[in-house]
């Protein structure tokens, strides 16, 4: 009747008082407690929303894949964006080094110095505290 041959009805009710077990315990409480937080109807719509990016992407992908030109010729272009960007941040950080060699030019001589040994500690701990992120 539905049930396995190899269960008999004590294994069944053993495995009907753990599946209660599991709805009323503690776990069922550390679940509701960390899905407490979220708004059915957010998680609803974030999910269809993941949903549908994933079968566009499978859609793209398949799109890119059945033309071997325009995925050389994307991965191209993604290796110029990429090039692009850094070279763009090479930039900034050139700019703001310029910025403080300017800054440091505008000091009175006789402040220079310690100026420029506190500007050298603050990029120190600053870029520190970016590669230990990294």
């Amino acid at each position: 009747m539905g049930v396995d041959a190899g269960l008999c009805r004590g294994d069944i009710n053993l495995i009907s008082a753990a599946v209660d077990d599991a709805r009323s315990g503690p776990m069922q409480d550390a679940i509701k407690s960390a899905l407490g937080s979220l708004d059915t109807e957010s998680l609803l719509v974030e999910s269809m929303r993941d949903m549908v990016k994933d079968e566009v992407k499978s859609y793209m992908r398949q799109k890119i894949d059945e033309n071997p030109e325009l995925k050389a010729e994307i991965k191209e272009a993604v290796r110029d964006l990429m090039d692009a960007k850094i070279r763009e941040a090479v930039a900034m950080v050139r700019l703001a080094k310029c910025g403080a060699e300017l800054g440091l030019a505008s000091v009175p001589a006789d402040m220079r110095q310690k100026l420029g040994n506190d500007m050298a500690s603050l990029f120190e701990r600053e870029l520190a505290q970016l590669l230990d992120k990294v």
